[in-house]
């Protein structure tokens, strides 16, 4: 193994699977779990964070609950690639898109937007996002249901 290769025991895999379905889950209570004290999971904690295997920790906002409910992938295709990052730049400053990708493909970007309904879409996409400068079309993609909701496994 190399030293610079990220080591994660049976002990570290049971932490982040109960902190990755809770991550309010009391370290006292995994601690009983694993048979281990509350410090040594925060020890363990802590060196995860460092290895940077652990980027962020944030409450997940269900958006149907503030009335979204059209989630829509946008296929973006650019005039040419050297407008990408002021395309990039447009697209943060409107908030009802979460995810921006830089991909392979037909399409310069590949976005995931949030809107309140198809309506609220349809405006999003023609006076917002079709108006950047150097957009030359978009394709979108709505979803329906979404079956999978997780990270990476162990």
């Amino acid at each position: 193994m190399k030293d610079n290769e990220l080591h994660i025991d049976g002990i570290d895999k049971i932490i982040l699977q109960k902190l990755m379905q809770d991550a309010r889950t009391p370290i006292l209570s995994i601690a009983k779990v694993v048979g281990i004290s509350g410090a040594a999971i925060h020890q363990r904690l802590k060196k995860l964070e460092a290895t940077g295997l652990l980027k962020e920790s944030k409450f997940v906002i269900n958006s149907k609950v503030l009335g979204y409910k059209t989630l829509a992938f946008v296929g973006i295709f650019l005039d040419s690639a050297g407008m990408y990052k002021e395309a990039i730049e447009k697209l943060k400053s409107i908030p009802e898109v979460i995810e921006s990708h830089y991909t392979t493909g037909n399409y310069a970007i590949f976005i995931k937007i949030l809107c309140k309904d198809n309506e609220h879409l349809m405006k999003v996409l023609n006076n917002q996002i079709q108006a950047i400068k150097g957009v030359s079309r978009t394709e979108t993609f709505i979803s329906l249901d979404q079956q999978i909701d997780r990270q990476i496994g162990f």
